[in-house]
């Protein structure tokens, strides 16, 4: 086993994105370019938080981290985007949101750990 795969932040992360790989796969009326551009930057923050597990110095996994939750925020601006033009379901953007925002968190305390 991988050591980012011990991770509840990386468990976390990946299960958000098999829920939002699942819900755009059945979106309909959305912009392509948003359904893909919200696709790329949710894989991102999974990918770059596995990326930087591997990293050796901290410096190193700090700039992943950062990556990582700056694709966390460039999903929830996706969101934020299609909760105001009604282009998805209020119940299905709090859940998204809220796990985003976790995320986040656990993100942001992961960084600060390698900060010290």
């Amino acid at each position: 086993m991988f050591d980012f795969e011990k991770l509840d932040v990386y468990q976390f992360t990946k299960d958000q994105n098999v829920k939002v790989l699942t819900y755009l796969k059945g979106a309909v009326g959305i912009d392509p370019y948003l359904l893909d551009q919200w696709k790329r930057a949710s894989l991102s923050s999974l990918l770059n938080l596995a990326e930087g597990t591997g990293r050796m110095t901290d410096s190193d996994k700090r700039h992943f981290l950062t990556i990582s939750r700056g694709s966390i925020f460039e999903s929830v601006a996706i969101l934020d985007l299609l909760k105001s033009m009604n282009l998805i379901e209020e119940n299905i953007y709090k859940e998204f949101y809220t796990t985003y925002e976790q995320i986040s968190k656990m993100l942001l305390g992961m960084y600060r750990s390698y900060a010290k």
